[in-house]
Protein backbone atom coordinates (compact mmCIF):
# COMPACT_ATOMS: atom_id res chain seq x y z
CA UNK A 1 0.00 0.00 0.00
CA UNK A 2 1.29 3.14 -1.07
CA UNK A 3 2.07 5.99 2.07
CA UNK A 4 -0.18 8.69 2.55
CA UNK A 5 0.90 11.56 3.54
CA UNK A 6 0.80 13.10 7.20
CA UNK A 7 -0.49 9.02 8.16
CA UNK A 8 1.05 7.36 11.38
CA UNK A 9 1.91 4.04 9.90
CA UNK A 10 2.48 1.18 12.28
CA UNK A 11 5.92 1.12 11.35
CA UNK A 12 6.15 4.56 12.51
CA UNK A 13 4.41 4.27 15.73
CA UNK A 14 6.91 0.83 16.72
CA UNK A 15 9.71 3.23 16.39
CA UNK A 16 8.48 5.77 18.21
CA UNK A 17 7.31 3.37 21.31
CA UNK A 18 10.97 2.04 20.53
CA UNK A 19 13.05 5.80 21.16
CA UNK A 20 10.64 7.07 23.94
CA UNK A 21 12.62 5.10 26.56
CA UNK A 22 15.51 7.25 25.01
CA UNK A 23 14.67 10.73 25.52
CA UNK A 24 13.56 9.90 29.35
CA UNK A 25 15.48 12.55 31.59
CA UNK A 26 15.23 11.39 35.55
CA UNK A 27 13.27 14.86 37.23
CA UNK A 28 15.86 14.73 40.15
CA UNK A 29 18.98 15.22 37.82
CA UNK A 30 17.57 19.17 36.88
CA UNK A 31 18.04 19.47 40.97
CA UNK A 32 21.24 17.37 41.03
CA UNK A 33 23.06 19.41 38.50
CA UNK A 34 20.82 23.09 39.44
CA UNK A 35 19.41 22.80 35.87
CA UNK A 36 16.80 25.62 36.05
CA UNK A 37 13.58 23.58 34.50
CA UNK A 38 11.94 26.28 31.61
CA UNK A 39 15.17 28.30 32.65
CA UNK A 40 13.18 28.94 35.98
CA UNK A 41 13.69 28.88 39.52
CA UNK A 42 11.69 27.21 42.20
CA UNK A 43 9.68 30.20 42.58
CA UNK A 44 9.34 31.07 39.14
CA UNK A 45 11.63 34.11 38.38
CA UNK A 46 12.97 33.33 34.98
CA UNK A 47 17.16 33.02 34.56
CA UNK A 48 18.41 36.51 33.03
CA UNK A 49 19.67 36.25 29.56
CA UNK A 50 19.70 39.50 28.39
CA UNK A 51 18.44 43.13 28.97
CA UNK A 52 16.27 45.29 27.43
CA UNK A 53 15.00 48.79 27.31
CA UNK A 54 11.30 47.95 26.11
CA UNK A 55 9.31 46.72 29.16
CA UNK A 56 9.67 45.80 32.67
CA UNK A 57 7.92 42.91 34.51
CA UNK A 58 7.76 44.29 38.72
CA UNK A 59 6.02 42.06 41.55
CA UNK A 60 5.96 44.94 44.26
CA UNK A 61 7.48 44.33 47.48
CA UNK A 62 5.20 43.81 50.48
CA UNK A 63 7.18 44.68 53.20
CA UNK A 64 6.80 41.25 54.67
CA UNK A 65 9.22 39.08 53.58
CA UNK A 66 8.12 37.24 50.97
CA UNK A 67 9.51 37.31 47.58
CA UNK A 68 7.23 37.71 44.39
CA UNK A 69 4.17 37.48 46.58
CA UNK A 70 3.07 40.98 45.67
CA UNK A 71 1.36 43.39 43.14
CA UNK A 72 2.23 42.96 39.43
CA UNK A 73 3.11 45.76 37.28
CA UNK A 74 3.96 46.09 33.77
CA UNK A 75 5.84 48.81 32.39
CA UNK A 76 6.39 49.98 28.54
CA UNK A 77 9.33 51.60 28.02
CA UNK A 78 8.83 52.65 31.99
CA UNK A 79 5.49 54.10 32.09
CA UNK A 80 3.37 51.90 33.94
CA UNK A 81 0.56 50.81 31.26
CA UNK A 82 -1.74 51.25 34.07
CA UNK A 83 -1.29 54.95 33.45
CA UNK A 84 -0.97 54.78 29.75
CA UNK A 85 -4.55 53.24 29.35
CA UNK A 86 -5.95 55.78 31.89
CA UNK A 87 -5.13 58.28 29.63
CA UNK A 88 -6.04 56.75 26.46
CA UNK A 89 -9.42 56.01 28.40
CA UNK A 90 -10.04 59.70 30.01
CA UNK A 91 -9.57 61.47 26.63
CA UNK A 92 -11.79 59.25 25.16
CA UNK A 93 -8.98 57.97 22.82
CA UNK A 94 -7.98 54.73 20.45
CA UNK A 95 -4.39 54.04 21.79
CA UNK A 96 -3.09 51.08 20.93
CA UNK A 97 -1.18 53.14 17.09
CA UNK A 98 0.44 55.25 20.61
CA UNK A 99 1.94 52.06 22.20
CA UNK A 100 2.98 50.84 18.92
CA UNK A 101 4.63 54.00 18.42
CA UNK A 102 6.17 54.04 22.42
CA UNK A 103 7.54 50.51 22.09
CA UNK A 104 9.40 51.06 18.99
CA UNK A 105 10.51 54.44 19.53
CA UNK A 106 10.81 54.72 23.06
CA UNK A 107 8.61 57.97 24.19
CA UNK A 108 4.62 59.02 23.40
CA UNK A 109 4.52 60.63 20.61
CA UNK A 110 3.23 64.37 20.28
CA UNK A 111 -0.15 64.79 18.11
CA UNK A 112 2.00 65.66 14.80
CA UNK A 113 3.96 62.58 15.42
CA UNK A 114 1.24 60.48 15.86
CA UNK A 115 -0.56 62.23 12.82
CA UNK A 116 2.16 60.84 10.49
CA UNK A 117 2.74 57.65 12.12
CA UNK A 118 -1.24 56.92 11.52
CA UNK A 119 -0.74 57.86 8.27
CA UNK A 120 2.23 55.66 7.75
CA UNK A 121 0.58 52.87 9.06
CA UNK A 122 -2.44 53.14 6.62
CA UNK A 123 -0.31 53.93 3.53
CA UNK A 124 1.63 50.52 3.86
CA UNK A 125 -1.57 48.89 5.34
CA UNK A 126 -2.16 47.23 2.03
CA UNK A 127 -1.05 43.88 0.69
CA UNK A 128 1.25 43.23 -2.52
CA UNK A 129 -0.94 42.64 -5.38
CA UNK A 130 -3.03 39.63 -5.99
CA UNK A 131 -1.92 38.33 -2.75
CA UNK A 132 -4.75 37.75 -1.55
CA UNK A 133 -5.86 35.54 -4.79
CA UNK A 134 -2.10 33.74 -5.10
CA UNK A 135 -1.90 33.28 -1.01
CA UNK A 136 -4.42 33.76 1.12
CA UNK A 137 -7.08 31.63 -0.83
CA UNK A 138 -4.78 28.97 -2.02
CA UNK A 139 -4.70 25.71 0.79
CA UNK A 140 -6.56 27.83 3.61
CA UNK A 141 -5.72 26.28 7.26
CA UNK A 142 -8.24 25.19 9.91
CA UNK A 143 -5.54 26.83 12.23
CA UNK A 144 -5.22 30.57 11.66
CA UNK A 145 -1.70 31.27 13.20
CA UNK A 146 -0.66 28.57 10.63
CA UNK A 147 -2.20 30.82 8.44
CA UNK A 148 -0.20 33.76 9.28
CA UNK A 149 2.86 32.28 9.65
CA UNK A 150 2.41 30.81 5.58
CA UNK A 151 1.43 34.68 4.67
CA UNK A 152 4.45 36.25 6.60
CA UNK A 153 6.80 33.86 5.20
CA UNK A 154 5.25 34.41 1.71
CA UNK A 155 5.80 38.27 2.05
CA UNK A 156 9.42 37.54 1.74
CA UNK A 157 9.04 36.42 -1.36
CA UNK A 158 7.34 39.94 -2.66
CA UNK A 159 10.58 42.18 -0.54
CA UNK A 160 13.13 43.19 -2.83
CA UNK A 161 15.29 43.78 0.28
CA UNK A 162 13.59 40.76 2.38
CA UNK A 163 17.46 39.80 3.47
CA UNK A 164 19.02 43.26 4.44
CA UNK A 165 18.76 43.36 7.99
CA UNK A 166 20.59 47.40 8.65
CA UNK A 167 17.74 48.97 11.13
CA UNK A 168 15.77 51.48 8.13
CA UNK A 169 14.88 48.24 6.17
CA UNK A 170 14.15 46.56 9.25
CA UNK A 171 12.02 49.22 10.98
CA UNK A 172 10.48 49.41 7.59
CA UNK A 173 9.83 45.39 7.19
CA UNK A 174 8.33 45.85 10.63
CA UNK A 175 6.16 48.86 10.59
CA UNK A 176 4.60 47.02 7.41
CA UNK A 177 3.98 43.79 9.24
CA UNK A 178 2.55 45.60 12.35
CA UNK A 179 -0.34 47.02 9.94
CA UNK A 180 -0.63 44.01 7.97
CA UNK A 181 -1.62 41.15 10.69
CA UNK A 182 -5.17 42.11 11.36
CA UNK A 183 -5.63 41.87 7.46
CA UNK A 184 -3.83 38.74 7.07
CA UNK A 185 -5.44 37.36 10.15
CA UNK A 186 -9.36 38.42 8.84
CA UNK A 187 -8.62 37.38 5.36
CA UNK A 188 -7.70 34.03 6.52
CA UNK A 189 -10.40 33.16 8.15
CA UNK A 190 -12.56 34.70 5.53
CA UNK A 191 -11.12 32.50 3.14
CA UNK A 192 -11.25 29.10 5.70
CA UNK A 193 -14.83 29.70 6.75
CA UNK A 194 -15.60 30.31 2.92
CA UNK A 195 -14.32 27.08 1.85
CA UNK A 196 -15.22 25.10 5.00
CA UNK A 197 -18.91 26.66 4.93
CA UNK A 198 -19.26 27.79 1.34
CA UNK A 199 -21.65 30.13 0.43
CA UNK A 200 -20.85 34.40 0.01
CA UNK A 201 -17.64 35.15 -0.05
CA UNK A 202 -16.34 38.74 1.34
CA UNK A 203 -13.44 40.87 1.96
CA UNK A 204 -13.99 44.76 3.16
CA UNK A 205 -10.70 46.78 2.33
CA UNK A 206 -9.20 48.16 5.05
CA UNK A 207 -10.63 51.74 5.90
CA UNK A 208 -7.89 54.11 6.22
CA UNK A 209 -9.51 56.63 8.50
CA UNK A 210 -10.05 54.30 11.00
CA UNK A 211 -8.01 52.61 13.71
CA UNK A 212 -6.34 49.10 13.98
CA UNK A 213 -9.02 47.98 16.11
CA UNK A 214 -12.05 49.59 14.42
CA UNK A 215 -10.69 47.99 10.84
CA UNK A 216 -10.68 44.95 12.74
CA UNK A 217 -14.01 44.94 13.47
CA UNK A 218 -14.90 46.74 10.17
CA UNK A 219 -13.50 43.94 8.08
CA UNK A 220 -14.72 41.23 9.88
CA UNK A 221 -18.59 41.72 9.97
CA UNK A 222 -20.22 41.27 6.86
CA UNK A 223 -22.32 44.75 7.62
CA UNK A 224 -19.00 46.38 8.66
CA UNK A 225 -20.88 47.78 11.58
CA UNK A 226 -19.66 48.43 15.62
CA UNK A 227 -20.26 50.10 18.48
CA UNK A 228 -17.56 52.80 20.26
CA UNK A 229 -17.75 50.32 23.00
CA UNK A 230 -17.13 47.29 20.95
CA UNK A 231 -13.80 49.26 19.41
CA UNK A 232 -12.65 50.69 22.57
CA UNK A 233 -12.70 47.63 24.39
CA UNK A 234 -10.69 45.51 21.34
CA UNK A 235 -8.14 48.60 21.43
CA UNK A 236 -7.80 48.11 25.13
CA UNK A 237 -7.45 44.70 24.65
CA UNK A 238 -4.37 45.16 21.87
CA UNK A 239 -2.71 47.90 24.27
CA UNK A 240 -2.38 45.35 26.86
CA UNK A 241 -1.47 42.72 24.97
CA UNK A 242 1.36 44.31 22.87
CA UNK A 243 4.44 43.61 25.60
CA UNK A 244 5.49 41.43 28.13
CA UNK A 245 8.64 41.70 28.71
CA UNK A 246 11.69 39.62 27.10
CA UNK A 247 11.50 37.11 28.65
CA UNK A 248 8.00 35.63 27.83
CA UNK A 249 8.31 32.19 25.10
CA UNK A 250 7.65 34.14 21.75
CA UNK A 251 9.77 37.77 22.52
CA UNK A 252 12.95 35.39 23.57
CA UNK A 253 11.70 33.38 20.26
CA UNK A 254 12.75 36.42 18.32
CA UNK A 255 15.98 37.32 20.77
CA UNK A 256 17.51 33.91 20.00
CA UNK A 257 16.05 33.70 15.95
CA UNK A 258 17.47 37.44 15.29
CA UNK A 259 20.64 36.63 17.09
CA UNK A 260 21.68 34.36 13.84
CA UNK A 261 21.14 37.23 11.66
CA UNK A 262 18.36 35.96 10.07
CA UNK A 263 15.42 37.82 8.07
CA UNK A 264 12.83 39.54 10.32
CA UNK A 265 10.04 37.05 7.80
CA UNK A 266 12.16 34.30 9.45
CA UNK A 267 12.00 35.71 12.99
CA UNK A 268 8.52 36.68 13.25
CA UNK A 269 7.46 33.67 11.35
CA UNK A 270 9.08 31.68 14.37
CA UNK A 271 7.60 33.90 16.87
CA UNK A 272 3.87 33.07 15.86
CA UNK A 273 5.30 29.28 15.84
CA UNK A 274 5.42 30.21 19.63
CA UNK A 275 2.55 32.13 20.63
CA UNK A 276 0.36 29.33 18.89
CA UNK A 277 1.07 27.12 21.16
CA UNK A 278 -1.82 26.79 24.38
CA UNK A 279 0.71 27.26 27.20
CA UNK A 280 1.16 30.54 25.43
CA UNK A 281 -0.94 32.75 23.37
CA UNK A 282 -3.68 29.96 22.66
CA UNK A 283 -4.50 29.77 26.52
CA UNK A 284 -7.57 32.09 26.02
CA UNK A 285 -9.13 29.40 23.75
CA UNK A 286 -8.80 26.87 26.94
CA UNK A 287 -10.85 29.62 29.28
CA UNK A 288 -13.43 29.92 26.81
CA UNK A 289 -13.50 26.09 26.55
CA UNK A 290 -13.39 25.20 30.35
CA UNK A 291 -16.34 28.00 30.93
CA UNK A 292 -18.25 25.92 28.38
CA UNK A 293 -18.04 23.04 30.21
CA UNK A 294 -18.35 24.72 33.42
CA UNK A 295 -22.17 26.16 32.40
CA UNK A 296 -22.78 23.16 31.13
CA UNK A 297 -22.10 21.01 34.11
CA UNK A 298 -22.76 23.46 37.22
CA UNK A 299 -26.53 23.64 37.78
CA UNK A 300 -26.16 27.10 39.96
CA UNK A 301 -23.52 29.58 38.70
CA UNK A 302 -24.12 31.52 42.18
CA UNK A 303 -23.41 28.23 44.33
CA UNK A 304 -19.70 28.73 45.70
CA UNK A 305 -19.53 25.43 46.73
CA UNK A 306 -20.63 24.01 43.25
CA UNK A 307 -18.47 25.98 41.70
CA UNK A 308 -15.42 25.31 43.92
CA UNK A 309 -16.51 21.29 43.46
CA UNK A 310 -15.98 21.70 39.62
CA UNK A 311 -12.89 23.41 39.95
CA UNK A 312 -11.70 20.70 42.58
CA UNK A 313 -12.58 17.85 39.96
CA UNK A 314 -10.64 19.84 36.97
CA UNK A 315 -7.69 20.10 39.64
CA UNK A 316 -7.82 16.26 40.16
CA UNK A 317 -7.70 15.54 36.42
CA UNK A 318 -11.47 14.63 36.59
CA UNK A 319 -13.40 17.02 35.03
CA UNK A 320 -12.82 19.27 31.62
CA UNK A 321 -9.93 17.87 29.30
CA UNK A 322 -8.55 16.30 32.88
CA UNK A 323 -5.19 18.07 32.63
CA UNK A 324 -5.45 19.38 36.29
CA UNK A 325 -5.07 22.81 35.27
CA UNK A 326 -7.69 25.68 35.76
CA UNK A 327 -6.40 27.61 32.50
CA UNK A 328 -6.35 31.91 32.98
CA UNK A 329 -4.96 31.14 37.08
CA UNK A 330 -1.49 31.74 37.67
CA UNK A 331 1.38 33.17 35.99
CA UNK A 332 5.45 32.90 35.32
CA UNK A 333 5.94 36.06 37.60
CA UNK A 334 2.60 37.60 38.81
CA UNK A 335 1.28 36.00 41.86
CA UNK A 336 -1.24 38.28 43.74
CA UNK A 337 -2.10 40.64 40.31
CA UNK A 338 -1.63 40.97 36.87
CA UNK A 339 -2.11 44.25 35.98
CA UNK A 340 -3.06 43.71 32.98
CA UNK A 341 -6.33 41.47 33.89
CA UNK A 342 -6.99 44.03 36.73
CA UNK A 343 -7.06 46.96 34.60
CA UNK A 344 -9.16 44.47 31.70
CA UNK A 345 -11.72 43.53 34.27
CA UNK A 346 -13.44 46.81 34.92
CA UNK A 347 -14.31 47.18 30.95
CA UNK A 348 -15.53 43.64 30.81
CA UNK A 349 -17.68 44.31 32.85
CA UNK A 350 -19.06 47.32 30.79
CA UNK A 351 -19.13 45.34 28.00
CA UNK A 352 -21.49 42.55 29.60
CA UNK A 353 -23.89 44.59 30.45
CA UNK A 354 -24.19 46.50 27.22
CA UNK A 355 -24.12 42.42 25.56
CA UNK A 356 -26.61 41.43 28.14
CA UNK A 357 -23.93 38.77 29.25
CA UNK A 358 -23.54 39.64 33.37
CA UNK A 359 -24.33 36.47 34.42
CA UNK A 360 -21.58 35.24 32.91
CA UNK A 361 -19.80 37.71 33.97
CA UNK A 362 -20.06 36.83 37.46
CA UNK A 363 -19.40 33.72 37.34
CA UNK A 364 -15.95 34.56 35.85
CA UNK A 365 -15.83 36.88 38.76
CA UNK A 366 -16.77 34.22 41.35
CA UNK A 367 -14.42 31.69 39.82
CA UNK A 368 -11.70 34.37 39.82
CA UNK A 369 -11.97 34.56 43.67
CA UNK A 370 -12.41 30.83 44.30
CA UNK A 371 -10.07 29.76 42.17
CA UNK A 372 -6.73 30.36 44.15
CA UNK A 373 -8.29 29.48 47.15
CA UNK A 374 -9.30 25.78 45.65
CA UNK A 375 -5.67 25.82 44.33
CA UNK A 376 -3.96 26.67 47.64
CA UNK A 377 -5.87 23.96 49.37
CA UNK A 378 -5.53 21.37 46.61
CA UNK A 379 -1.60 22.17 45.89
CA UNK A 380 1.82 22.67 47.00
CA UNK A 381 2.53 25.92 46.11
CA UNK A 382 5.54 28.36 46.61
CA UNK A 383 3.70 32.07 45.50
CA UNK A 384 0.62 33.39 44.99
CA UNK A 385 -1.88 32.73 42.36
CA UNK A 386 -4.05 35.04 40.59
CA UNK A 387 -5.79 35.25 37.27
CA UNK A 388 -3.64 36.23 34.16
CA UNK A 389 -4.79 38.12 31.11
CA UNK A 390 -5.96 35.08 29.28
CA UNK A 391 -8.50 34.58 31.78
CA UNK A 392 -11.12 37.73 30.31
CA UNK A 393 -10.25 38.42 26.25
CA UNK A 394 -11.63 35.23 25.17
CA UNK A 395 -15.10 36.33 26.99
CA UNK A 396 -14.49 39.52 25.88
CA UNK A 397 -13.56 38.09 22.07
CA UNK A 398 -17.03 35.94 22.52
CA UNK A 399 -19.14 39.20 23.32
CA UNK A 400 -17.48 40.96 20.84
CA UNK A 401 -18.62 38.15 18.07
CA UNK A 402 -15.04 37.51 17.10
CA UNK A 403 -14.65 33.51 16.24
CA UNK A 404 -12.68 31.11 18.29
CA UNK A 405 -10.16 30.94 15.30
CA UNK A 406 -9.07 34.56 15.58
CA UNK A 407 -8.20 34.62 19.35
CA UNK A 408 -4.91 33.80 19.14
CA UNK A 409 -4.28 35.72 15.84
CA UNK A 410 -5.77 38.73 17.78
CA UNK A 411 -2.70 38.31 20.26
CA UNK A 412 -0.59 38.12 17.94
CA UNK A 413 -1.58 41.81 16.18
CA UNK A 414 -1.13 43.04 19.45
CA UNK A 415 2.28 41.41 20.07
CA UNK A 416 3.78 42.28 16.71
CA UNK A 417 4.55 45.49 17.86
CA UNK A 418 6.78 43.77 20.73
CA UNK A 419 8.26 41.45 18.98
CA UNK A 420 9.04 44.43 16.23
CA UNK A 421 11.06 46.52 18.85
CA UNK A 422 12.77 43.13 20.54
CA UNK A 423 13.92 42.25 17.04
CA UNK A 424 15.20 46.17 16.53
CA UNK A 425 16.93 45.88 19.95
CA UNK A 426 19.07 42.33 19.03
CA UNK A 427 20.03 43.73 16.38
CA UNK A 428 21.27 47.63 17.67
CA UNK A 429 23.15 45.60 20.90
CA UNK A 430 23.82 42.01 20.37
CA UNK A 431 26.87 40.88 18.14
CA UNK A 432 26.58 37.02 19.22
CA UNK A 433 24.67 34.55 18.65
CA UNK A 434 22.38 33.01 21.54
CA UNK A 435 23.65 29.70 22.69
CA UNK A 436 22.61 28.54 25.99
CA UNK A 437 24.16 25.42 26.82
CA UNK A 438 22.65 22.12 28.03
CA UNK A 439 24.02 19.14 30.91
CA UNK A 440 24.53 15.80 28.81
CA UNK A 441 23.12 13.22 31.47
CA UNK A 442 23.86 10.41 28.68
CA UNK A 443 26.16 7.30 30.14
CA UNK A 444 29.09 7.21 27.63
CA UNK A 445 28.70 3.51 25.39
CA UNK A 446 31.32 2.24 22.96
CA UNK A 447 29.86 1.88 19.14
CA UNK A 448 28.67 -1.85 18.50
CA UNK A 449 28.90 -3.03 14.97
CA UNK A 450 26.17 -4.24 13.23
CA UNK A 451 28.03 -7.93 13.31
CA UNK A 452 28.92 -7.88 17.15
CA UNK A 453 24.85 -7.46 17.94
Amino acid sequence: MKYKFSEITPEIKKLAEASIEGYKIEPSLYTQYDVKRGLRDINGSGVVAGLTNISTIKVLDTGEGMPNHGEGKLYYRGIDVEDIVEGFVREKRFGFEETIYLLLFGNMPSSDELDEFRKLLAEFRSLPSSFTRDVIMKAPSDNMMNTLAKSVLALYSYDENANDISIPNVLRQSIELITMFPVLAVYGYQAYKYTREGGSFFIHDPDPELSIAENLLYMLRPNKNYTELEARILDLALVLHAEHGGGNNSTFTVHVVSSSGTDTYSSIAAALGSLKGPKHGGANIKVTAMFDDMMANVGDWTDENEVKSYLRKILNKEGFDRSGLIYGMGHAVYSESDPRAKVFKKFVEQLSCEKGREAEFQLYSLVERLAPEVIAEERRIYKGVCANVDFYSGFVYRMLGIPDELFTPLFAVSRIAGWSAHRIEELINSNKIIRPAYKAVSPMREYLDMTDR
